[in-house]
This record gives C-alpha cells, sequence and structure tokens, in this order.
C-alpha cells in the first residue's frame, strides 16, 4: 500500500547520522529474531564513506549525538509497545532508509503519520521547540526535544519558525 501522505523530512537519513544521532548505535544493537535482510546494501547506499561507529557501534555514546545528550527510548521500549513492524526490526529509523532507497509497504502509511505527529508541520515537539524558541529567543533551547527532531529527520530552522509564527497569530 502506498502512503497519500506527504513525507518531507528536511535531512536525509546519511546526514542524520553525520549530524550525530543515535549514540553511534543504531544499527549496530543486537535485536530479536533472525532478520532476512542485507543491511550491507543499506549502508553503501546511505552511509558510503562514514566511519561505521556513528551507526554500528555497540555502545550508546551521547557524545556522538549532535547535542552531546542521551535521547531517545531504548530498544526493549520500543518493542514493548509494540512499535516495531517485522520487515524493520530496528525501527522508524530503518524504515525511512528502505523507504528513502525506494521501498514501499504495508507500514508506510503508519510511519509517515507518526513522522507527522512528531515532526510534521502540527507536529507536536516542531511546535514544541519553536514555541520555546520564542518565550526565550534562544536557538538552543531544548537540546534534548532538537535531538529528538533530528532522529526523524528535522532540523529547526527559520523558514519553518516565520511560518509557524505565522500561523500562530492567525489562530489567535
Amino acid at each position: 500500500m502506498i502512503s497519500s501522505l506527504a513525507f518531507h523530512p528536511n535531512l536525509t537519513p546519511r546526514q542524520v547520522i553525520e549530524s550525530g544521532a543515535f549514540g553511534g548505535c543504531y544499527f549496530g544493537y543486537p535485536i530479536e529474531g533472525a532478520v532476512d535482510y542485507d543491511y550491507e546494501t543499506l549502508f553503501n547506499y546511505h552511509f558510503e564513506g562514514l566511519d561505521r561507529e556513528l551507526y554500528l557501534s555497540n555502545r550508546y555514546k551521547p557524545k556522538l549525538n549532535k547535542w552531546k545528550i542521551r535521547s531517545g527510548m531504548d530498544y526493549r521500549y520500543w518493542k514493548d509497545m509494540g512499535w516495531m513492524h517485522k520487515d524493520d526490526p530496528y525501527g522508524w529509523f530503518e524504515w525511512w532508509c528502505k523507504y528513502d532507497m525506494g521501498r514501499r509497504g504495508d507500514d508506510d502509511r503508519r510511519q509517515i503519520a507518526r513522522w507527522h505527529d512528531f515532526c510534521g508541520i502540527k507536529g507536536r515537539w516542531r511546535n514544541n521547540i519553536y514555541s520555546r524558541i520564542a518565550s526565550i529567543g534562544d536557538w538552543q533551547a531544548s537540546p534534548r526535544i532538537q535531538q529528538s527532531l533530528l532522529h526523524w529527520g528535522y532540523e529547526i530552522n527559520k523558514g519553518d519558525y516565520l511560518e509557524w509564527s505565522m500561523n500562530k497569530e492567525k489562530s489567535w
């Protein structure tokens, strides 16, 4: 099933990893069950030439994150919540990497909806960070939220902030 939802992260999967995400260990943690997928194809497509420690470490290293903090829940939490799909046992970022490579599947609508809820135009965390920036006037506000947004392929920017500000004024 191909999703009709718009999906336009403002970063690529490679830019997310290059910027510093997931403590360097997104694909490095062991996962449950057998996986019938050639990850080297995915790694070569997205991360060729990058230090493998940026995505294949077996230990979470906050210093590798752009904001130098721990951010996000661990694999066990996501698994226990039932949010993992059989085709993407590592989760959201794995789904996005494969989607970016052209794969389409039955989980697309759910994943794109999750992205919208998190950092789309009406996304909870996108609106939260712009609200914080507006209230304190600091683009360095809430490193934890900014790190989480980065994990979802979104980096705050002045253009989106101005659009947010105009929409906020219209709603008053």
